[in-house]
């Protein structure tokens, strides 16, 4: 069998607030749809054409008669909305409690346990945009040698390093030290090293971030594809956010751009299985920053890239076009939002138009993905296949 599933996750591309938003203070959210408002439309032909309006009309973005693709919104069931929540749920894994973060900073007992481990004080110790922090502690911190600890509204513990003070490798052993510290009730989903170069004022971050992930708590889809012999290739931050497993092969990226001419890459060699990619810009460079204009920019980017996208399947590839959480850069705050993501299919040989409704689970994603590519079903998610899967 010589099937593919090329899954796009538009990282934070929400797309509406979730029943249970006003319990995370994100009531009024909707990514794309604030987005479109605020920026006064929208110009996403091609989303528009698979059926993006269908799921929630938006401004520019109107529902049409005859999708290309299969349509529906998800909605997740773990509790949480952070990355790793997200696309965790996706591959099977519900969490019924939310991964810890730290809004006031990491307990001063914890931050002293770890200088002791890694031998070395540290600067910091906040919640700090990762661009800013840099700017106002570099200089200290290439005087000291001291790591830039900090963390966000996301479940992490960061660790940025001048890579000419402190060394990749000995970068990757102190947060690696960390990883191993946070546990139980610290065990947050990601600890990050985050190196930078520059001098003062123009301090910069490099590509030479890893992030190093909880590891899951029981088999996920990855590892059931990979165990039918299949190839599982990632692309951006993926291969961090399942901690390796079940991916046979990977490739990091710089933006969104970069990540959709790797995953076009994967599109030529890879045989059969799965290609998932994430497109983080959204979340990270504009979500974050509340910047409307460039995540407005950003979204038409990417629909620029969809026909060399469609250009590369083959007749029996399942195209997944998805989010894992909002990020809504409208509302107050800096934060993830609570709500649901679209879900859009396509496969030249796969139904059109079908509305697959409001998904109970992200898992359903994985158990479609599972069920088309043949192999055991993952423990959580109901398939959709049926009602996509053609003649």
């Amino acid at each position: 069998m010589s099937r593919r599933v090329i899954i796009i996750v538009l990282d934070s591309v929400g797309i509406g607030e979730m029943p249970d938003a006003g319990d995370y203070g994100d009531t009024g959210s909707h990514t794309l749809g604030n987005t479109a408002r605020l920026r006064g439309g929208l110009n996403l032909p091609h989303l528009q054409k698979l059926g993006l309006g269908n799921i929630k009309p938006i401004t520019g973005v109107p529902a049409i008669l005859d999708p290309e693709a299969s349509y529906g919104k998800m909605a997740e069931k773990s509790i949480g909305k952070d990355t790793t929540t997200g696309h965790w749920e996706m591959a099977g894994i519900i969490l019924e409690r939310a991964l810890p973060t730290f809004p006031q900073g990491f307990p001063k007992e914890f931050i002293q346990r770890y200088e002791s481990a890694i031998g070395r004080e540290v600067l910091s110790n906040e919640v700090a945009s990762g661009t800013e922090i840099i700017q106002r502690l570099g200089e200290e911190h290439v005087r000291t040698g001291k790591p830039i600890v900090y963390t966000s509204a996301d479940s992490v513990f960061q660790v940025a390093a001048h890579e000419e003070v402190i060394p990749l490798a000995e970068l990757m052993r102190i947060c690696e030290i960390a990883r191993t510290l946070l546990i139980g009730e610290m065990q947050v989903g990601r600890v990050i090293a985050r190196p930078f170069l520059g001098n003062v004022g123009n301090y910069y971050r490099t590509p030479n971030r890893h992030d190093f992930a909880m590891v899951p708590p029981h088999k996920i889809l990855l590892e059931y594809i990979e165990e039918q012999g299949l190839e599982v290739c990632a692309v951006g931050k993926i291969k961090d956010i399942y901690a390796g497993r079940g991916v046979t092969d990977y490739v990091t990226s710089k933006g969104n751009m970069e990540s959709v001419d790797k995953t076009l890459a994967y599109m030529v060699k890879v045989k059969a299985g799965l290609i998932m990619s994430n497109l983080v810009d959204f979340d990270m460079i504009y979500g974050h920053r509340n910047d409307v204009e460039g995540y407005a920019r950003a979204l038409e980017e990417f629909d620029t890239r969809l026909p060399e996208i469609y250009a590369a399947l083959r007749p029996e590839d399942m195209l997944i076009i998805t989010a894992d959480h909002g990020c809504d850069p409208t509302i107050r705050g800096t934060d993830h939002t609570r709500e649901y993501v679209p879900l859009l299919v396509y496969g030249q040989n796969l139904n059109k138009g079908v509305n697959l409704g409001v998904r109970s689970s992200f898992a359903d994603l994985g158990a479609t993905v599972a069920e088309y590519l043949g192999t055991e079903q993952i423990v959580n998610g109901k398939s959709f296949f049926t009602d996509i899967k053609g003649v």
